[in-house]
Formats: C-alpha cells, structure tokens, sequence
C-alpha cells in the first residue's frame, strides 16, 4: 500500500495535494460536491485586513492553455473570516488549514497573522507578497529580495505559526528571492504564483480585462512553474509547495520530483470541481509505476538522477 503522506514544516498532511488560494474561497462551494476531508489541506482565498470588493469587471479573460483573472484580492477581511468562515470550516474539513494572506503594508501583515496566532485549526500562514506595497510606490513586495525578507521577518514576530512565502515569477531570479525569505527566517515558500499576461478585444481593440493585466494560470504555466521549483530546490533548504497548471496525479508526481514536498492545485479546480479529488485517486498507481512505496520519496527525486 502507498503512503501518501508528506510532512510541511512539521505538519503531517496525509497526502500532498492542496487546493491552491483564489480558486477554492473558503471551501463552502465544493463541500457540496465531495468530502473535503480527502484533501491534504486548504488554501483559504487571499484575505486581507480590510474587506475588498477587488477589481473592475471584467476581470477573468480566456486563452488557450488557461485563463487571465485580476479578481484583485476580493475577500471580507480577516475579523470577518474568524468570524465566519473558520467556524463553516471547522464543519466540512477536520484537518490542518493553510491561511493565506495578504498586504499591503508590513503591519497589516504581522496584524493578519497575529489575529490567527489562536485559530487553532489554521496551521500554516502562506503569505503572498505579490500585493503591491503602497509605501514602495506599488513595487510588488516579492519583487524585491529585501522587501520580501522584511515581510517575512515582520511575519516571523507575529506568529508561532509555520510561515510559507508566496512567491511571484514575475521577477528576474525567483531563487534570489527564496534565500532572502529564508535568510529571513521562512519556514517553506509556496511558488508560483500567476504570470502576468493580457488579451485584447479585437472588435473594440482594447484589453479584455478592466485592469488591461492579468495573472496567468492553468497548464501553459506548468512547465515555467516546474522549472522554478527546480530553481528554488537548489537555492534553499526549507520546503517548498510547488504550484502553478498542475492538473493530473502526473502532474503532481513531476512537481514533486523537481522538489516540492506538497503541491497546489489552482485552475484545474474551476475547469473541474472534482479535480483534486481525482488527483488523489490517482497518486497510488503513479506512484506504484515510479517504483515507490512512500509519495514523499520523489521530493527532489530529479536532482538525484
């Protein structure tokens, strides 16, 4: 029989696969499809100090391989989601919660992840330094290695709780700014988030999406996402959530062998509500023909030959 479980910094997951942040809310919606207890665990949506209303619409463009969105962090507000989204949680899933959470100064930061230091079932902070921080002129936090080290340290302060660091592709060395987090005291990163793309309307001649930019996401992003997590394995010794088009057991097992320890679903859940659910089913046959009696073996497995 396959293992299936993996260890993240110190929080046994009993299988690897996560669904990814912005493409699951706060699990309410696809309770109602299946048992979410089969998951790994959760990424709850982007949640931010303040309750949003994000972007202009339209704000998701079709392509391809994927789909634009620029939602822009549309969430109540952490006192909201204590209030009650944790509760509705506590319902449909029973194992650990990743919280991901959102910025845009360092003191919302510390302030969101301090308010959670008592939700008992969130287990893992995954920060997402690809906010726009409003004291650099707009720069993304992640862009910067030193901006990203100073999130991670004014998070660090705040929380007991293991710290992820969401980390953006649209920068020039992705790793660079991997060993700044962990420099900084990060317990694992989370990569990627979405690329930056856009579509225009040929009829009107003007960008699809209100915002003109969007992130990329779905499988046109896989092979980029899976070569940053190569990247970044070399650079750090803390774990890593490989995410970014990953929508098959194959997949995930390729994500894993190019270092990460779990992996993040995103877009194939809004194609496929069932496709996390699917994915498990499916990890012990892959994991079979690769010859491996425990999931957590393939982390890294590439680098070794």
């Amino acid at each position: 029989m396959v293992n299936l479980g993996v260890n993240l910094a110190g929080v046994a997951l009993k299988n690897p696969i996560i669904p990814a942040s912005g493409t699951f809310g706060y699990g309410r919606e696809y309770a109602e499809a299946y048992d979410l207890n089969v998951l790994g665990s959760f990424s709850w949506k982007g949640t931010t100090g303040e309750a949003r209303l994000g972007n202009p619409q339209p704000r998701i463009a079709e392509m391809a391989s994927g789909m634009l969105n620029a939602v822009g962090l549309q969430n109540p507000g952490i006192d909201a989601v204590i209030a009650h989204e944790v509760p509705n949680i506590a319902k449909i899933f029973q194992g650990p919660v990743i919280a991901n959470i959102g910025g845009f100064t360092l003191d919302e930061y510390a302030e969101n992840c301090r308010k959670l230091e008592s939700v008992d079932q969130v287990a893992i902070l995954e920060v997402n330094i690809s906010c726009p921080n409003v004291h650099a002129g707009g720069k993304n936090f992640g862009c910067d290695p030193k901006a990203a080290a100073e999130v991670t340290k004014a998070v660090k302060a705040a929380t007991s709780k293991p710290v992820f660091m969401k980390l953006t592709p649209n920068v020039t060395d992705i790793a660079e700014i991997a060993r700044a987090c962990e420099d900084a005291g990060a317990d694992g990163v989370c990569l990627i988030n979405t690329l930056l793309g856009m579509r225009i309307d040929l009829r009107t001649r003007r960008p699809i999406i209100a915002n003109r930019t969007g992130g990329v996401s779905g499988p046109a992003v896989f092979p980029v996402a899976l070569r940053m997590v190569w990247d970044v394995y070399e650079a750090v010794k803390i774990p890593i959530i490989g995410c970014g088009g990953v929508s098959s057991a194959e997949d995930a097992a390729e994500m894993m062998l190019a270092g990460a320890t779990a992996v993040e679903v995103g877009a194939a859940n809004l194609v496929d509500p069932y496709a996390c659910k699917t994915i498990i089913e499916q990890l012990p046959d892959v994991c079979r023909k690769l010859g491996v009696d425990n999931i957590s073996e393939l982390t890294g497995g590439a680098h070794h030959g």
